[in-house]
């Protein structure tokens, strides 16, 4: 039985598309000789456009993670807030993502991988309004809820959407775009937030959605997605318009349809199922890729870096947050030129290598401070060493594990498992970094060198991890990397 034949068996009990992509590609891939098809006639240009649109999303949630750190004095004084309670919105992004990611991989396997980046930008929309227009703690703490359930979807849909859309030779640059984009929406909202007032800030959170939700009806469906939907016209209809209409599609066509007939035609997974090798391997490696990163402790480190720094004896600690900020992103843009020629693999065991000896050396900078007189040129010198490490630190996150571990865990999990596998991954990850957050202050507060100690031991381990299990995926189709666990 045919493919074709095989999933419209049961085509009446199949989801649907959320947003139905139209019928613009279709015309345009069986009249290619038209004006309308010459936009997208290149492969890369087409993929890119959708990459560049789906971006909006980790730009939403860059700026979410960067918000709070410039509005904190401004907020705290207009709304008459203790400490504690402005920690409490901070930190209620990460509650509400956890509460996002739990419902993202069941949101998109429902109603597609466009369809939940609508649902995910629309509470954001409102999460920010909520926050402009504030006049005590309970909108605030509304708003950033809503936004974190809204970035919870995202930072599970968007790195997806990108491996299931993006050619063999370019999945690793265009999947690091996914963490380029987080990075580029935190640095927008570091340098925002040094001359705009904290509502108005808010009010330019909105844009990114905004923009976002009428790109979405202009890019295709995932062809994946659509192929394990049993929707056999769009699924090929939309990879000919990634692919470019003068593309021959015939093999990769063939290799997505086997790959969806060797799994099973359920549309869930027991949990007892997960035993399996071929699942609880790339399960495994999925979760723990995206644990480690957390437990680097990078979002202590950036949460804190106005502390870290003037604990350093960097008077001014926000402007060295925005060069931090800055640092990050053009890091994270050598990983997308890097990604697809050094392999995933080389990056994650260098950039693991490098935060661990970059932490070690912020650690003894710290521990040799205790015992130095604050008024010595030694003192200063260890602030120097420090800081430098601190930003070393950065970079060797950025080149590797900032981008790598979403792109690997978008590209390993099996179809038939993607949907429970990617929310069980995201939730660990936002747990984590949950966790991280609340306790990255208190662990300042006991022993600046033993905090970084234990984010190098942490680093040190990832180094073991990634040497041990997470194997190498780059320039392999996602069938082959996921057809190699079984």
């Amino acid at each position: 039985m045919s493919f074709r034949d095989d999933n419209e068996e049961g085509r009446g009990d199949l989801r649907k598309p959320f947003l139905h992509t139209g019928s613009w590609y279709r015309m345009g891939s069986r009249q290619s000789s038209m004006m309308g098809s010459q936009v997208i006639r290149d492969s890369s240009i087409s993929v890119v456009a959708c990459v560049l649109i789906v971006a909006l999303g980790p730009i939403q949630f860059g700026f979410t993670s960067g918000y709070s750190s410039p509005t904190q004095s401004a907020i705290i004084k207009d709304l008459g807030l203790t400490v504690s309670e402005y920690s409490l919105f901070g930190s209620l992004s990460n509650v509400g993502a956890m509460v996002g990611a739990i419902a993202s991989g069941q949101i998109s396997e429902y109603i597609g991988r466009k369809g939940s980046l609508m649902i995910a930008a629309i509470p954001n929309v409102i999460g920010w309004l909520a926050i402009s227009f504030a006049k005590d703690s309970s909108f605030l703490y509304m708003g950033r809820l809503l936004e974190g359930f809204g970035v919870g979807i995202i930072s599970y849909t968007v790195p997806v959407y990108i491996a299931e859309i993006a050619p063999q030779n370019l999945r690793g640059a265009l999947g690091s775009v996914n963490q380029l984009s987080v990075t580029i929406g935190i640095m927008l909202a570091y340098v925002l937030g040094l001359f705009v007032q904290w509502r108005i800030l808010a009010v330019l959170g909105i844009l990114p959605c905004t923009i976002l939700i009428p790109g979405l009806f202009f890019i295709p469906e995932s062809p994946r997605w659509l192929a394990k939907m049993g929707m056999t016209e769009d699924f090929e209809a939309s990879l000919q318009v990634l692919r470019g209409f003068d593309t021959d599609i015939s093999v990769e066509v063939s290799e997505i349809k086997r790959s969806i007939t060797s799994t099973s035609r359920r549309t869930t997974i027991r949990f007892a199922q997960l035993k399996q090798r071929r699942y609880w391997l790339p399960l495994m490696i999925g979760i723990g890729l995206l644990v480690l990163q957390q437990l680097s402790g990078i979002n202590g480190i950036l949460f804190y870096s106005t502390t870290i720094f003037e604990s350093a004896g960097i008077s001014s600690g926000n402007v060295a947050t925005v060069g931090l900020g800055a640092v990050q992103v053009i890091a994270t843009g050598v990983t997308t030129w890097l990604a697809d020629k050094a392999g995933r693999r080389l990056l994650l065991i260098i950039s693991s290598v490098g935060m661990t000896i970059f932490l070690l050396i912020v650690a003894i900078a710290f521990y040799i401070k205790d015992f130095v007189d604050v008024d010595s040129n030694i003192y200063s010198i260890l602030g120097i060493i420090s800081v430098v490490g601190v930003v070393a630190m950065v970079i060797a996150f950025s080149l590797g594990l900032g981008a790598i571990p979403w792109l690997i865990m978008s590209e390993i999990l099996p179809v038939n498992i993607k949907g429970l596998a990617g929310s069980v991954a995201t939730l660990a990850n936002w747990f984590v970094a949950w966790v991280i957050t609340m306790t990255a202050n208190l662990l300042l507060e006991w022993s600046s060198g033993g905090t970084f100690t234990i984010y190098m031991v942490v680093s040190a381990f990832t180094v073991v991890f990634v040497a041990i299990w997470v194997p190498e995926t780059k320039g392999r189709t996602l069938e082959e990397i996921q057809t190699s666990f079984r």
